[in-house]
């Protein structure tokens, strides 16, 4: 498992569709699995979860992108997960890590 985390301060809409955006034009095949959002008073979550199919080590990893807005303070959480190969060691080949480092990378350039 690879996780990124990071608080940063702006319009919660705005860095959910910059992420949203940045992902899909990553040019890395991610699919967008599905995703769901939520209020709460002046509190809002949003959840994607996307995945990608990696030839290397015949597999897939999942991205699951958590952001929560709350005023103009804005935490963004990404998780990936999957992507090992054999029952006994988790051999993924640093397939979480490339998932995960495109909302790092995107996040550094917002």
């Amino acid at each position: 498992m690879a996780k990124y985390e990071r608080t940063l301060t702006g319009d919660f809409q705005e860095v959910l569709s910059f992420l949203e955006r940045t992902i899909q034009a990553s040019g890395g095949f991610l699919h967008f699995v599905d995703g769901t959002d939520c209020d709460l008073g002046n509190t809002r979550i949003a959840v994607r979860v996307y995945d990608r199919y990696y030839m290397r080590n015949n597999s897939r990893a999942s991205l699951t992108l958590t952001v929560v807005g709350c005023g103009n303070t804005v935490t963004v959480s990404a998780i990936g997960a999957g992507g090992g190969t054999g029952m006994l060691f988790h051999l993924d080949w640093g397939t979480e890590e490339d998932i995960v480092q495109i909302v790092e990378q995107s996040l550094e350039r917002f």
